[in-house]
């Protein structure tokens, strides 16, 4: 059986429920522990096999992680089959997950350098190099070395800060996260700017600098642009993607960016165009389902579950499944 450390090989593309993480990070209410373990369940059930589950940052930041450990921890133990990745902003962050046994963290630092100091509290710099620090810990212990670390590029593609940021410092600051050993790198349109022509330049240059090291897209549907970024990131050859379930979440620094793309409608768009992603839209409704009722008072999104699927659709991964 393969490591839960590994991707799946039977896919087309791989999509990430970054919801746990990014989707509750601006939620009030806190949800229980054994709640946020169900809805991973439930779409762990549907085919989801990637979740991105919560962020080990500290409870008077964001009190909907104080049980971060519990529910990390929970998820490795006790669903078979998913890859589980915490959120790790910094060395200590990163401590934790190799503590409670993550199979992949997610580092995160900003091409802006006004957000990177706005929202780590220190320079791009140093964030590159305690981003190589942390992979100096992992790979110094034979314990860890399943452990796969990821770095996200936050305003890649736009910052609401310093606004445009010019493709060649993402591609830079690309190019020094490689050099110091990340094994999977995000480039998120943090907060919503991005176009198509925007996204497919910068992907196109940035799956070629990466080589086989796993280049990931993260889009905001704050306007209007989320599965059109989707469709272009595809045209340039990325086959890695994040969406949330119900299209909860945003960023803190971007006012009005209360969306993530909607997981839902992800998947459709992928299958309809005859990708294998893996995942039965129709059972997402079940984990779609715990969230509706554990936050009423959270706007959702999405069309698919609410229009259905069209008469005759035949997703791409129930025609392999049936061969």
């Amino acid at each position: 059986m393969p490591s839960p450390t590994d991707r799946p090989t039977d896919r087309d593309v791989i999509v990430r429920e970054v919801g746990p993480r990014d989707g509750l990070q601006l939620v009030k209410e806190t949800l229980p522990t054994d709640t946020k373990l169900n809805w991973i369940k439930a779409e762990a059930e549907a085919g989801m096999v990637e979740f991105e589950v919560c962020s080990f940052v500290p409870p008077h930041i964001i009190t909907q992680f104080a049980d971060a450990r519990a529910v990390a921890g929970r998820a490795v133990e006790e669903i078979p089959g998913i890859r589980v990745m915490a959120l790790s902003p910094n060395i200590k962050g990163a401590e934790i997950a190799f503590e409670v046994g993550v199979h992949a963290m997610n580092y995160v630092l900003s091409v802006s350098k006004t957000h990177n100091e706005a929202n780590v509290r220190r320079s791009r710099e140093q964030s590159i190099l305690d981003f190589a620090e942390i992979v100096k810990i992992r790979n110094a212990d034979p314990k860890l070395k399943d452990i796969k670390i990821g770095v996200g590029l936050a305003t890649a593609l736009g910052c609401t800060l310093e606004g445009d940021v010019p493709e060649k410092d993402a591609l830079g600051v690309l190019e020094e996260v490689l050099a110091a050993g990340a094994d999977e790198v995000l480039l998120p349109d943090t907060v919503g700017y991005a176009h198509p022509t925007q996204v497919r330049s910068l992907f196109r240059k940035a799956l070629d600098i990466a080589g086989d090291v796993p280049i990931i897209t993260h889009f905001h549907d704050t306007r209007g642009l989320g599965l059109a970024n989707v469709y272009a990131s595809l045209e340039a050859g990325a086959k890695h993607f994040d969406a949330s379930l119900a299209g909860l979440g945003g960023c803190p620094f971007a006012p009005g960016a209360t969306g993530n793309i909607v997981m839902e409608d992800l998947v459709f768009l992928l299958e309809s165009e005859g990708l294998k992603t893996g995942i039965d839209i129709e059972k997402l409704r079940a984990a779609r389902e715990i969230v509706e009722a554990s936050l009423p008072d959270e706007p959702k999104h999405g069309r698919i579950l609410k229009a259905g699927l069209p008469k005759g659709f035949k997703p791409a991964t129930n025609l392999i499944a049936a061969e």
